[in-house]
């Protein structure tokens, strides 16, 4: 059985907790306290860091490459295209949602006013560039759920914690939010911490 190291309000372990519900399988969630982390999850990653998915002799960090494994290993519903130009196009989107989205997630949570008040902003901006697409398709791939929308999810549950506001142009962005919000799979997938998170 697969065993996730999560963190209760890590958006990257709450990632993989709506892929292991979206597949539907066996698999146990270990809940980590981000201010008391066990032993033994420096042991199994370097980094000290959430998440980290265990099965047998394996063991994976990096919520992208755990997300990518569950997906090969069972393949039911596919959340990567089959095609090859597909899925390396998908790849190099969720390669921009760390570099253009995710990387402001430390310095609004941790840093100092003037940092985290411009990473809102960075935030702000990239997601209202996106927003348009919306208005034309169900989710970020067109019609199908993807890894995409797994992978931003997360980010569109905290804005209200983050204190990060959009404005109206972003309204298309804010229905396909709640579009992703209401699967069964990502309401199971969330920790009470994080349903504490918007009211």
């Amino acid at each position: 059985m697969m065993t996730l190291y999560s963190g209760t309000t890590d958006p990257f372990s709450q990632r993989c907790r709506i892929v292991l519900f979206e597949k539907g399988m066996d698999f146990q969630v270990i809940d980590v306290d981000m201010f008391n982390k066990p032993e033994d999850l420096a042991v199994v990653n370097p980094y000290n860091r959430v998440p980290v998915l265990v099965e047998r002799d394996l063991v994976l960090y990096e919520a992208n490459i755990i997300n990518e494994y569950i997906d090969e290993r069972f393949p039911h519903p596919q959340l990567m295209p089959a095609d090859p130009v597909m899925r390396a196009r998908a790849r190099l989107f969720l390669h921009r949602f760390e570099n253009e989205l995710f990387c402001h997630i430390g310095p609004i949570e941790h840093g100092a006013q003037k940092v985290a008040d411009k990473a809102r902003q960075a935030v702000r901006d990239n997601l209202t560039q996106i927003a348009p697409v919306f208005a034309k398709q169900k989710y970020m791939l067109g019609d199908e759920f993807s890894m995409l929308d797994v992978a931003i999810a997360p980010l569109l549950w905290r804005l209200d914690h983050y204190g990060i506001q959009l404005d109206k142009d972003a309204a298309p962005l804010m229905k396909y939010a709640e579009r992703l919000f209401s699967r069964p799979a990502y309401i199971e997938a969330m920790t009470p911490a994080e349903k504490a998170m918007r009211k």
